[in-house]
């Protein structure tokens, strides 16, 4: 059989069981594309990539492309709509199936759904990638995923899996030949803009690795993890796995195996078990967005509480510019504009500011998120602002902190307020209100 494996989110050659099944094949087209939708702004005046992000991922994908090379295939990187592409990829070759990884969100689902619709006779596949489990391996079935991500972890901790059993595939000898190498077009892309900030995150699977093993095994970060991870700046204090677990250059599971190998190896606290817990917390939101959909982008999202629709178009602005009347805000929000990175404590911290402060509507920040952050993940970034937004999987509801005291405890001498700008010029006018904003749903 022909086959067409469609790369989205699993740009590597280690531990992908849907290439894995890909390469069963006579002729292999591998094919990524880029949805000039991305780089449009949305219903909520947010792109859905902005130039951080893109860089990463066209440093993937050139990481990806001299990695099939060794093994006799090559990268189509196409530029359209995926439900047009795909389909005239599959008649243009005479490709009788189509693989891709399985993805959260209700758009790429609708994609899929397109594409089988006009592929009628052709068999079209998914395989689960990105998360630890698969769904006929997870503890309960996703109608029965709880709704707290406590219960959630109590019962895979009762299990004693940490993971689905991983598919060490460090590279492939040789994969299926393409058939026939479709015209190039990647001149259509959009251009990739230079960063302002020299940046650590390169791009790729061999990156990736090499991220994970620095911080397992060279530096050790990951025996101090729980004490540093909070820290607001800095490259060591956290794992920064995130951006290539995001776009699939890194296998969560492989991470996993890491974690364990070390354990065995060199020890086990506190520390190695959080790194464990955290990306447990990302599996979670992984099923939980698959499970409840649409309700992931909804106003009053998965347990229907009212939040405020207002939208004060000021307060948004001074916000994602770092112009508020709260330094440490200010500080993170300059950062993650600069950079597309930011802490998980600044991440919780902005967020509060967002829903709590200024009493915007949260799907605003989460459009800015999607729009800058270089670490995107649909599921994790829409999951983690429901929980803030108290509308979520939060059993305790809303969730407010105390900025100023946040500052003094983890900002204690401004270091990270004076670098990144954060003393406002003019944060006035944040909370007058006109005849425009009017609630919107």
């Amino acid at each position: 059989m022909n086959t067409l494996y469609w790369f989205t989110r699993d740009l590597r050659l280690h531990d992908n069981a849907a290439l894995l099944a890909a390469a069963k094949s006579d002729l292999l087209l591998c094919v990524f594309v880029v949805d000039p939708r991305w780089f449009q702004p949305g219903q909520r005046q947010c792109l859905s990539m902005g130039e951080h992000r893109w860089r990463f991922l066209w440093q993937s994908l050139m990481s990806l492309e001299r990695s099939l090379r060794p093994a006799g295939q090559r990268l189509h990187i196409a530029c359209g709509h995926p439900e047009d592409v795909i389909p005239d990829l599959v008649h243009r070759h005479r490709l009788g199936r189509v693989i891709r990884s399985r993805l959260p969100g209700t758009r790429e689902a609708q994609q899929w759904r397109v594409i089988k619709e006009r592929l009628p006779d052709t068999l079209c596949q998914q395989f689960e990638t990105l998360s630890l489990f698969t769904q006929s391996t997870l503890p309960m079935t996703l109608a029965e995923l709880p709704d707290t991500f406590s219960q959630f972890r109590k019962l895979v901790e009762k299990s004693g899996e940490r993971c689905s059993e991983l598919l060490r595939i460090r590279t492939h000898s040789a994969l299926p030949p393409p058939p026939g190498f479709p015209e190039d077009n990647r001149g259509e892309c959009p251009p990739i803009a230079e960063p302002r900030h020299p940046s650590r995150f390169a791009g790729g699977e061999e990156a990736g690795l090499a991220q994970l093993q620095r911080f397992s095994f060279t530096t050790h970060g990951i025996a101090q993890y729980k004490e540093t991870r909070n820290e607001l700046d800095g490259w060591d204090n956290s794992s920064k796995f995130s951006p290539w677990l995001a776009n699939g250059s890194l296998s969560v599971r492989e991470v996993v195996e890491t974690i364990c190998d070390y354990e065995r190896q060199e020890t086990s606290n506190e520390s190695t078990y959080w790194l464990w817990f955290e990306l447990l917390w990302r599996e979670y939101f992984y099923w939980y967005a698959l499970k409840h959909g649409a309700a992931l982008f909804r106003r009053d999202g998965v347990q229907r509480k009212q939040r405020p629709a207002s939208f004060y178009p000021q307060r948004f602005k001074a916000w994602c510019e770092g112009n508020t009347e709260y330094p440490l805000v200010n500080a993170a929000m300059n950062q993650l504009r600069e950079t597309g990175y930011m802490s998980n404590r600044a991440r919780q911290l902005v967020t509060s500011c967002f829903v709590n402060e200024l009493e915007l509507d949260w799907r605003y920040g989460a459009a800015w998120f999607e729009q800058q952050l270089i670490d995107y993940d649909v599921a994790s970034n829409y999951g983690n602002w429901q929980y803030l937004a108290g509308v979520g999987a939060d059993p305790r509801g809303l969730r407010r902190f105390n900025l100023d005291k946040q500052a003094a405890q983890y900002d204690p001498h401004g270091t990270f307020i004076e670098r990144w700008g954060g003393h406002a010029e003019q944060p006035v006018g944040l909370y007058s209100v006109d005849a425009a904003d009017w609630p919107i749903s």
